[in-house]
């Protein structure tokens, strides 16, 4: 599947989890998949627990939060001693 057309099942508005980036026709935010994801849930937990999410909705969160770092600089979250 193309990136525009997995960038198109991420949906924001103001109206929806306080405007955070959701799946499409869900109430599921993009940072809830990620932390599911990091604490180690398999793409097949995720499908297995929520019935209408579709691999594609996942793959469309990875895409989305790269994209959203693309242009981020990012700072030393603590001081390192050189």
């Amino acid at each position: 599947m193309q990136d525009d057309a997995l960038l198109e099942r991420i949906t924001l508005d103001p109206r929806v989890m306080v405007g955070k980036p959701v799946i499409r026709g869900t109430r599921l935010t993009v940072e809830y998949m990620l932390k599911l994801l990091a604490s180690g849930a398999t793409i097949a937990d995720i499908l297995d627990e929520y019935h209408g999410l579709t691999p594609d909705d996942i793959r469309a969160c990875l895409l989305f939060a790269t994209r959203a770092l693309e242009a981020t600089t990012f700072m030393p979250l603590v001081a390192t001693e050189g």
